[in-house]
């Protein structure tokens, strides 16, 4: 369980925007204001047996309100599916304060942003701040159709012709080298499907796209079904004390069990509440949520290992 602060927030709206998409406005039942949270920014949202993340989508200038975005994920782990099923006006919900993995760089110059489905909620947060700045930006949204594309009139209103859609359906596809020629020198942001992220990601290999402009966020744990795990030494740095940690457990669990806590929520490599650094070693990176530069020194225990031995910064 993440270690922030949980707050029971009232559920003051409820609608779909497509036929599987629930958006929620949430506010404090005593206090006007919310905690302060940044484009990009996710929180953690408690169901029956666990936790789930969800991007924030609306105004950060508005703490009155948190407004997320839950689609109804019939082969998902049932989160959705309660939240669908219980979240109506007028109920409550345990809701920690923000976390933000994906924020915006905040140096000016141009941003491409990259949305696939439900991952336009952070992207939709990021369009709003940019337009707000007067920041020169545009926005690619991925999805079958017009009526599958969640908070779509949402984005419209926020980028007007600065915002491109590539609806499946109409035979309109995005093109990642292409995209990725038309973003030169830019930031690059993309949250969505690991198709879309995988296939920017070979792009950006192919092309020598520098992986520092490159951010993404994924809302899904990413697929390693053949993924066979063997056993590691885990070195504390602070110490020099060495941990085992079996093919069958993971990191987070031995670091438990020796008394080095961890918050950690999600426990599948999406929400970052466990993340610590490392100083050396061959990680085997597994997570959804740090980039391409932040794994040089950063790791998530619930889900990565690593080959042989790796010295954690603790």
């Amino acid at each position: 369980m993440s270690d922030r602060l949980i707050m029971k927030l009232r559920v003051v709206s409820a609608r779909l925007t497509t036929p599987d998409v629930l958006v929620l406005d949430l506010q404090h039942p005593k206090r006007p204001l919310l905690p302060a949270w940044t484009p990009g920014a996710h929180v953690d949202v408690m169901v029956a047996g666990g936790v789930r993340q969800y991007s924030l989508w609306g105004d950060p200038e508005d703490r009155a309100y948190y407004r997320i975005a839950v689609k109804r994920e019939a082969g998902g782990r049932g989160g959705s599916k309660w939240i669908h099923d219980h979240a109506k006006e007028g109920s409550e919900l345990h809701v920690s304060a923000p976390r933000n993995h994906f924020g915006l760089d905040g140096k000016g110059g141009r941003h491409v942003l990259v949305a696939g489905g439900i991952g336009v909620t952070p992207i939709l947060a990021m369009s709003r701040a940019l337009a707000a700045g007067k920041a020169d930006f545009t926005v690619h949204y991925c999805a079958r159709s017009a009526s599958e594309a969640p908070l779509l009139d949402e984005l419209r209103t926020v980028c007007g012709d600065r915002l491109t859609t590539w609806f499946s359906q109409q035979g309109r596809r995005l093109d990642a080298n292409t995209l990725l020629a038309q973003a030169a020198g830019a930031e690059l942001y993309t949250c969505g499907p690991n198709s879309l992220t995988a296939a920017l990601e070979t792009a950006i290999a192919a092309q020598g796209f520098p992986v520092e402009l490159y951010h993404r966020e994924h809302f899904a744990a990413l697929s390693d079904a053949d993924f066979v795990p063997d056993s590691f030494e885990a070195v504390i740095a602070s110490s020099g004390r060495t941990l085992h940690v079996p093919a069958d457990r993971s990191l987070l669990e031995v670091l438990r069990d020796n008394h080095f806590v961890r918050g950690s929520s999600c426990e599948i490599g999406v929400c970052g509440s466990c993340e610590c650094g490392y100083v050396s070693g061959d990680v085997i990176h597994r997570d959804a949520v740090l980039d391409l530069k932040a794994r040089a020194s950063r790791l998530m225990p619930c889900i990565s290992r690593a080959r042989g031995t790796v010295t954690l910064d603790l």
